[in-house]
């Protein structure tokens, strides 16, 4: 099936070179950062994880967010889904990948990360991080590739994938979890140390993947003769209004918590990002551009005739995918740092050559996800042209 990969239109080929050249330039900006050093980004001591670390966490949960998809359609039977189940699996594929990617630059010395293989320490959350994102990652493949495989065929998928599809349901919130826990198992960041972190997370990445996979959906309608069928995508809607309620409502339990109980350690992380601390107000205009859009996204999804109208509905999944971004992907990690242990405000702002290498690996993953996105639409189109001639 890879073959179909290697045909396309010129507005295909177009993109694709696009994706590679932006992914060549961030190559190009990271053997600068391979021959000097984390000291061409924004980092410091005080601030030893930014933009890097930011992605990975938001796109663990893209990841994550595909069993949104599965649960229903495999434990439920859910039919509706069954087209688009297999676009949010190739989704967590390319997703995971830059997850690892993310990790891959972050590392000072990047063959430092095959001591996680070589020296495996099972006491450490670094280490079982690494297992359910591999194992994940895994899954997502063989499960997507058999389905399609089976598609292909005009069969059902064999009966050894079953296992595995029920399999990657707990593994699809433990990637998510475990990453969770690489924040709250930290005592000495306030911002972080909540028995809360793990269910914000999953509530984030419920409402963040799924109106990616909206967007997705939306664009691949345009561009090909698939459709994903609009049942399916007012039911992820669904999906995303409730998961971004309970992610809204995390927020104020947080902000309850440290407003009301005073606790300082917490209270400074929060002032830091939305009102300014000391005189150091970086993050502010952005973090409440993310408050702004959160609310603006749920309203517009919380009303049912504005959720139905395509247009704003995919404005929703726009503005709410940018909010989350910006919450999960940069003033979460940035909020945890300020001030440090020692009650000292160090900021952080990342450098030209640390955003490129960050958009060059977001364009691997999109040239991943549309070479994966393009056999599966092949496949499906031609079993809908071969049904119509039956």
């Amino acid at each position: 099936m890879l073959e179909k990969a290697l045909v396309g239109s010129r507005r295909y080929w177009l993109w694709i070179f696009f994706l590679i050249a932006i992914a060549g330039i961030g190559f190009i900006a990271y053997l600068q950062q391979y021959k000097y050093g984390l000291a061409i980004t924004g980092l410091s001591r005080d601030v030893s994880w930014g933009l890097y670390i930011g992605q990975f966490t938001f796109l663990v949960g893209v990841a994550a967010s595909a069993v949104m998809l599965v649960i229903p359609y495999y434990l439920h039977d859910y039919k509706k889904f069954g087209k688009i189940v297999i676009l949010g699996e190739f989704l967590a594929v390319s997703a995971v990948i830059m997850c690892m990617l993310f990790i891959f630059v972050d590392m000072g010395q990047p063959m430092r990360i095959m001591n996680v293989m070589l020296y495996p320490n099972p006491s450490s959350v670094m280490f079982w991080d690494a297992l359910v994102l591999g194992g994940y990652l895994g899954l997502n493949i063989i499960i997507g590739w058999a389905t399609l495989h089976a598609d292909k065929k005009g069969v059902k998928p064999a009966s050894w994938v079953k296992p595995l599809i029920y399999l990657s349901i707990p593994w699809a919130i433990s990637i998510h979890t475990v990453t969770a826990f690489l924040y709250a198992g930290l005592p000495d960041r306030h911002f972080w140390f909540s028995a809360l972190t793990a269910a914000s997370f999953l509530s984030s990445a419920f409402a963040g993947g799924p109106a990616l996979l909206i967007i997705l959906s939306m664009i691949v309608r345009r561009v090909s003769r698939f459709d994903p069928g609009i049942e399916a995508i007012q039911s992820i809607a669904k999906i995303v209004t409730y998961a971004m309620a309970a992610n809204v409502f995390f927020i104020g339990l947080k902000l309850f918590t440290s407003l009301y109980s005073g606790i300082p350690g917490y209270g400074y992380s929060l002032a830091y990002l939305y009102t300014g601390l000391d005189g150091h107000n970086t993050l502010v205009p952005i973090m409440w551009t993310s408050s702004i859009l959160a609310v603006v996204s749920l309203v517009l999804l919380i009303m049912p005739p504005l959720r139905r109208n395509e247009g704003i509905l995919t404005l929703a999944c726009v503005v709410l995918f940018i909010s989350l971004w910006i919450d999960k992907g940069f003033g979460f990690i940035i909020g945890g740092f300020v001030p440090n242990p020692f009650g000292r405000i160090t900021e952080y702002w990342p450098t030209f050559l640390e955003t490129l290498i960050t958009i060059g690996v977001w364009a691997i993953g999109f040239l991943i996800l549309t070479v994966l996105y393009k056999i599966a639409i092949s496949v499906r189109e031609e079993t809908a042209n071969i049904k119509l001639e039956h």
